[in-house]
């Protein structure tokens, strides 16, 4: 906690049936004595999406659908950028990771905050163009799983929210567990989000995460996850019941490998002593072995979260490390734990990870000040600023409007609950650099092309620093002029 400014931990260790551990570290936020303990919420993020796989395979073990139903069969409107794959996408699909898309590809609907509903992201999915041709190779996609959480709300006649309340949380006794920030009141144990700035830890808004629903929404605890870990351990078997939760044979589907990640492009590279023989992703999980076990895992990352969740099944084995900071200092902890119960070699893995995060910062740094001294800093923009002022719309994203203010240009996202707006100072020629006023989206470079009369084609967006979180896929973003409205 110390080596990476975390305020909170909250950690549960499940073997053998039974709960090992789950326990609280720290404190909920910064500068406020209240303690972290196993019943404090916090949100775990991409971990959610293994509790929508569990929701689908409910209703599998209803006979209420199959996994390799149609899509569009079953969530009315489902469309995608290539008729092809809108009639062939099954529901399967959506869990894995292999739909087309790029890494990220139209995660901007979700984050920042902003007014699109499920059914919204659902139906912009019909704009984004595939970055691969489909089931070709694993491309990480909240999106698929916010689509995946209506099919549950669609063939189950409730919300998903309701539907997990009801036929998850509540029968595995997750009192506390829920998936919506406005669940949590004053006076109610959750931690605060945290993020990093001016190399410190601070306390930052809660992010509404609503509308990512089935990709990221749950807010859960040490405790809860204590028994979550419990029942996939168990193959679908309640706890102290006898009551199957779903079936063994889902859970053994949930965990199969349906899409294969290269271990080259994984990020192993500097990690050779956890260098996975197999690598890749089933249904709502990550799949990968380690010391000769078969790892069943996942991460989860959500405005000032994040969280890590790892099943070894041949060991009995479950482990749920849950923080509130936007480090991945878990990943020190998860190793000192695994090694613990499955012996053989051990290292520093605090001081391991640490010098990565240290080399991938530097690295960083000397691409940002490379750029920084190859640019052509004596340019000037082509046009008058104001020639770059007007709305502009993408396809998937919508509207999104520049202006000038106080001599500059400024570029604001209207779709937005809280306005995010982005100086604009030139970088070279047509491209300006995009600094957010909240400090909490990552820069963008903004480059402009011209027609042959000298007036405005379309701009492009790309992330500045190499480590900005692929969910800012602002190189997915083609922004084209919307026509002028007379009188204005």
């Amino acid at each position: 906690m110390q080596t990476y400014q975390v305020p909170g931990i909250a950690i549960a260790i499940v073997k053998d049936g039974k709960v090992v551990l789950q326990k609280g570290y720290g404190v909920r936020k910064l500068g406020e004595p209240a303690p972290v303990d196993a019943n404090t919420l916090f949100g775990i993020g991409s971990n959610t999406k293994a509790f929508t796989a569990a929701a689908l395979a409910t209703l599998v073990d209803a006979g209420k659908l199959s996994w390799d139903d149609r899509v569009y069969e079953r969530l009315n409107g489902f469309e995608m950028y290539d008729p092809y794959v809108s009639r062939e996408m099954r529901i399967r699909d959506l869990l894995c990771h292999r739909g087309g898309l790029g890494l990220g590809e139209g995660d901007l609907l979700l984050w920042p905050e902003n007014s699109y509903t499920r059914d919204d992201i659902v139906y912009r999915l019909r704009f984004l163009k595939p970055a691969t041709s489909f089931r070709s190779s694993f491309a990480y996609s909240n999106l698929m799983f916010v689509a995946a959480g209506q099919v549950v709300a669609k063939v189950s006649g409730e919300s998903w929210d309701e539907y997990l309340r009801e036929k998850i949380f509540l029968p595995l006794g997750m009192k506390d567990t829920n998936t919506r920030v406005d669940a949590d009141r004053p006076g109610a144990n959750y931690a605060f989000p945290h993020a990093v700035g001016d190399g410190k830890q601070r306390v930052i808004s809660f992010v509404n995460v609503d509308s990512t629903g089935a990709a990221g929404a749950i807010n859960s605890s040490a405790a809860d996850m204590a028994r979550w870990l419990l029942v996939q351990l168990d193959h679908g078997k309640i706890p102290g019941t006898g009551q199957q939760l779903f079936s063994e044979k889902s859970s053994k589907e949930m965990w199969a490998q349906q899409s294969v990640y290269p271990i080259d492009g994984a990020g192993f590279d500097s990690l050779q002593p956890l260098q996975p023989r197999f690598y890749g992703y089933g249904l709502g999980w990550f799949l990968h072995d380690y010391k000769g076990r078969k790892l069943v895992g996942h991460f989860g990352g959500v405005g000032g979260f994040v969280s890590r969740v790892m099943l070894v099944p041949e060991e009995h084995l479950g482990i749920a490390i849950l923080t509130n900071a936007e480090v991945n200092s878990f990943e020190s902890i998860l190793y000192h734990i695994l090694d613990g119960y499955l012996g053989g070699p051990t290292q520093d893995y605090i001081a391991f990870y640490r010098a990565m995060d240290d080399k991938a910062r530097k690295d960083a740094d000397a691409t940002i000040q490379k750029a920084q001294q190859e640019r052509a800093a004596d340019s000037r923009p082509s046009l008058p600023l104001e020639k770059y002022a007007g709305d502009y719309s993408d396809p998937w994203y919508g509207k999104i409007l520049i202006r000038v203010e106080n001599g500059g240009l400024v570029l604001s996202l209207p779709l937005t609950d809280k306005n995010v707006t982005a100086n604009l100072q030139h970088w070279q020629y047509d491209t300006f650099e995009a600094h957010w006023r909240d400090n909490a989206t990552a820069d963008a470079f903004v480059t402009f092309a011209l027609k042959a009369d000298g007036s405005i084609d379309h701009f492009t967006m790309a992330a500045v620093s190499p480590l900005t979180d692929f969910s800012a896929d602002f190189q997915d973003l083609y922004f084209t002029p919307l026509p002028a409205v007379k009188g204005k």
